[in-house]
């Protein structure tokens, strides 16, 4: 049964899951989960199941789930690379299997989850990235006596028609002439360029909160705006500071979920930076950086039950290398947003589904995976990850993560978790 015919399930119990549970048979007293209506994970006709699962996997196995990911496990491959699983029954809220699920790995693109979810939590669903537009001095007639201040919010979908509807704006109040200068207001993040840990030849385009059509060319791109609104200008273009006593004359916004399509569904490493780094301002601290980020993100996976030795964050993309997390951290993050509604519905459809769209779309084309799994993908030289949601024939909610790293080749690893994948769907002999 594919997710059009399946609602998640948010279970209403406290988040209990130890950093270093090694239980995977789901012994212990746990009470059921309260079933709660949400969405359908997904919509549209059925996808036919052009390609059944080989018995190969199952033969000499059994039937059990455990014992088909053990077969797959059983592979040559993994004595001479590294690989953690964590799969997590949420309907019944039990950890269903595990292999490595404590080692600290690289998530590579996986990091997006964890700055997803913790800006969801932390700035809620309804939060905007906004550019702001102020006005200093006094106006005469159609002549601003004073400066016009754009407050860069680094929004990587702020467009050159963005900047245009601000000097619109501007014109709007009946602004033709601007004695004075045109102020570039960065204290939105730091001055650094570049993640903690990015590669020099990693072709990233600079952490400016000056973005303009995805590139930090909008000091050059505003005062063409302006020019194009009819408002001319006879100062100096700087950067500076809004000042207290500026009068906001116009915003250009988006929203949480316009950045989240791309940053997940695309591996967008812009857009999570610039996600990372609203994280870090929602403090109100001005120039903010990684280190506030990186708290806000620890601080939820302390809520979770993590030590700080169980991870560490050095970006919001998962491009540096310096960044570590653990299987079992991923699924924790992934258990957090299921319990929250308003997290789920907002993470999910920004997911890619397998065969069908995202970095994902190439991938688990046929079998009961198709349409099924919705997860996000990492690849960086070496390491290959996977980490989000499917349901399993019986109609629970399964949760799971998979890293591979040591990897040559990172078809091979790709195969192994669509392998695993296509085992949680239900795909048996």
């Amino acid at each position: 049964m594919s997710l059009r015919h399946l609602t998640l399930i948010l279970a209403a119990l406290t988040l209990a899951l130890p950093s270093h549970a090694q239980h995977t048979d789901g012994t212990g007293a746990i009470p059921p989960a309260r079933p709660d209506s949400l969405p359908p994970l997904s919509a549209g006709a059925e996808p036919p199941l052009v390609a059944p699962w080989s018995p190969a996997d199952t033969a000499a196995a059994g039937d059990s789930l455990a014992g088909r990911l053990d077969h797959i496990l059983s592979d040559p491959y993994f004595e001479r690379t590294q690989v953690g699983i964590y799969v997590y029954d949420l309907t019944a809220d039990r950890p269903l299997y595990a292999r490595g699920q404590l080692q600290t790995l690289r998530p590579a693109s996986c990091q997006k989850l964890l700055t997803a979810i913790t800006a969801l939590d932390l700035l809620g669903t309804t939060y905007r990235y906004t550019t702001l537009v102020a006005t200093s001095g006094e106006q005469a007639d159609s002549v601003l006596r004073g400066n016009v201040v754009l407050r860069g919010g680094f929004d990587p979908l702020l467009s050159a028609a963005d900047l245009r509807a601000l000097a619109d704006s501007l014109r709007v109040r009946g602004i033709r002439r601007i004695e004075g200068d045109l102020v570039l207001d960065r204290s939105f993040k730091d001055t650094l360029a570049y993640g903690w840990g990015w590669c020099w030849d990693d072709e990233e385009v600079p952490l400016s909160p000056l973005l303009c059509d995805g590139r930090a060319t909008l000091p050059a791109s505003w005062p063409a705006a302006l020019a194009q609104a009819g408002i001319a200008w006879s100062g100096s273009i700087r950067y500076g500071a809004l000042p207290p006593d500026a009068r906001a004359a116009g915003r250009a916004t988006h929203t949480l979920d316009q950045v989240l399509l791309p940053m997940l569904k695309e591996s967008d490493n812009l857009c999570a930076e610039s996600l990372f780094y609203q994280i870090a301002a929602h403090g109100g601290k001005a120039h903010a950086g990684r280190d506030e980020a990186a708290a806000a993100v620890s601080g939820l996976a302390a809520r979770l039950g993590f030590r700080p030795s169980d991870f560490l964050v050095a970006d919001g993309s998962g491009l540096s290398l310096y960044n570590y997390a653990s299987p079992q951290l991923l699924v924790a993050f992934l258990r957090h947003a299921y319990r929250n509604a308003p997290i789920l519905r907002h993470l999910l459809p920004a997911l890619p589904v397998a065969g069908e769209d995202g970095t994902l779309r190439r991938r688990m084309k046929y079998g009961p995976a198709r349409s099924n799994v919705r997860a996000k993908t990492g690849t960086l030289e070496g390491v290959v990850t996977l980490a989000g949601y499917c349901t399993a024939p019986d109609g629970h909610t399964l949760c799971f993560a998979i890293m591979n790293q040591g990897v040559r080749r990172g078809a091979d690893a790709r195969r192994f978790q669509d392998r695993i994948c296509q085992a949680l769907a239900g795909a048996t002999h």
